[in-house]
């Protein structure tokens, strides 16, 4: 049904220019007007000022935050349409102090789960290195790792880490596993050792990071846990960034105290352009995309789409 006024829709952080690709947004003919925006905007005045004109506001996971101070000074905000189950980086009781509206989309875990295999097998076997060496006129290089009888460590054993796990066991690894609220019968109902935590980082030839990040995880792995790992181990990490301290983690990976790391995520994003894990050798390095696979983002603008038709249904009411 046509409306003469027309509500102002505002998609985030498209870094694929693929959202309107995604999904059917015609049920929002005539209803909303809908701008889309490729790149991302890290500074305040700059942000608030692109998006001061907006009824709704269409995030991309964690990639835009709403904190507090953002949802006080946007006075057209009614609707903040996030893609995931939850986000973290939305300010949930000051949308609700101002009367803006939060809607979530559907999420499934295989696009991560898939990825993080795909940082382990890259890393262990040098391909991104063994890849370039070859368009370069070069051939053969490194040594790979062999996975089979190797120790796979997970610190978390929720949807993600569990099924990481799973395949772990499929290449014939010793699947370990240490958290804090982990128990002995979900490690045992998933097919995995339960260790304690000096345990989980000492042994572990690739440990790998599945937790979600809170006070109490931030920078759970600092340099005490580095330094305990063995020279020859792998870090993976496709969770969050903070969950471990940088500083320590670069200063590791220049020192050689860890033979490398896979990471998908970082403190800030975009990563600097000048950041030293854009540059060190063993640092498998990849844009956030643990999540980022065609089936999900049909599940996350469609879902989108639907929760803004049934937001304006509902006002209509």
């Amino acid at each position: 049904m046509a409306t003469s006024n027309p509500i102002k829709v505002a998609v985030l952080d498209d870094y694929q220019n693929v959202a309107l690709s995604m999904a059917d947004w015609s049920p929002l003919d005539s209803r909303a007007e809908i701008a889309v925006f490729n790149d991302h905007i890290a500074e305040r005045g700059a942000l608030l000022e692109r998006l001061r004109p907006f009824d709704v506001v269409c995030a991309m996971r964690e990639r835009t935050p709403f904190s507090r101070d953002v949802i006080e000074h946007l006075p057209n905000l009614k609707l903040i349409a996030s893609t995931g189950a939850a986000n973290a980086s939305i300010d949930l009781k000051a949308a609700a102090e101002r009367g803006v509206d939060v809607r979530h989309t559907g999420y499934q875990s295989t696009p991560t789960i898939e990825f993080t295999w795909a940082l382990i097998l890259a890393m262990t076997r040098n391909i991104a290195a063994e890849n370039r060496s070859l368009k370069e006129g070069g051939w053969q290089t490194a040594l790979g790792t062999e996975l089979a009888g190797k120790t796979l460590g997970l610190l978390g054993l929720g949807r993600v880490g569990s099924a990481v796990g799973v395949i772990g066991r499929a290449f014939r690894m010793n699947v370990i596993a240490w958290s804090q609220n982990l128990t002995r019968e979900r490690a045992e109902e998933k097919g995995v050792q339960l260790v304690d935590k000096d345990t989980l980082f000492t042994t572990s030839d690739v440990l790998s990071i599945h937790l979600r990040l809170s006070e109490r995880t931030h920078h759970l792995v600092g340099a005490k846990e580095l330094a305990q790992m063995k020279p020859t181990s792998r870090l993976v990490n496709t969770s969050r960034g903070p969950l471990v301290d940088r500083d320590a983690l670069v200063a590791a990976l220049q020192s050689h105290r860890l033979a490398g790391a896979a990471l998908d995520v970082y403190d800030e994003e975009p990563l600097a352009a000048n950041d030293p894990l854009r540059a060190l050798p063993n640092v498998l390095a990849t844009p956030h995309i643990g999540y980022v696979s065609e089936e999900l983002y049909r599940t996350f603008y469609g879902d989108t789409v639907r929760n803004i038709v049934e937001w304006l249904d509902a006002r209509k009411a």
